[in-house]
């Protein structure tokens, strides 16, 4: 059985190390030989969903983790659509390491972070443009602010690599984990 955790590291991270936005589909077709065409059916060549898609990045371990630890993984493996707001190791290395110790030990809170994180639908960057707030899986709404170009999440988070793509949804990293308001 394949180690989902780190499947989901490594995708991701190649798509954020450059800063530009990737089509995870056209990078994989752009890295196929071509004398070698992809056969129907052909898994190799399948396009991958979100977590697989995050999975081959490499800076998305502790997202990984906490998605195992809420039981997130089957969900985003689904049909979908969904758009995922992706924060890094780096985000999450942001939070003091005994708060962030006590949200992975907490699954009802670890899950409500998480769901926070996503959004119902496929949302790519050109929609999110146009946006001053999003409704999450949470229940709770995220503020989008955009200026030039710049995307910024309730005022604390910006996108740093747009619309990376999977077969059920879009990937937007982000480089600050989002806590949903108290209720």
């Amino acid at each position: 059985m394949m180690n989902r955790t780190l499947g989901f590291a490594t995708l991701i991270a190649l798509a954020a190390c450059s800063g530009k936005p990737k089509d995870s589909a056209a990078a994989m077709d752009s890295a196929a030989p071509a004398a070698a065409p992809a056969m129907a059916g052909d898994a190799a060549m399948a396009p991958k969903d979100l977590i697989e898609t995050a999975a081959s990045a490499g800076s998305f371990n502790t997202l990984a983790q906490a998605l195992n630890a809420a039981g997130l993984v089957e969900t985003l493996k689904g049909a979908g659509p969904y758009t995922i707001l992706a924060p890094t190791d780096e985000a999450f290395a942001k939070i003091p390491q005994k708060d962030l110790e006590a949200l992975l030990a907490n699954k009802e809170e670890l899950t409500k972070v998480l769901k926070y994180h996503v959004i119902s639908g496929n949302v790519p960057s050109s929609e999110v443009a146009t946006m001053t707030d999003a409704t999450t899986l949470e229940g709770s709404k995220i503020t989008i602010k955009a200026v030039d170009g710049k995307v910024t999440l309730n005022g604390k988070a910006d996108v740093t690599s747009p619309d990376i793509t999977a077969s059920n949804g879009t990937i937007h990293v982000i480089n600050t984990v989002l806590m949903p308001p108290k209720k």
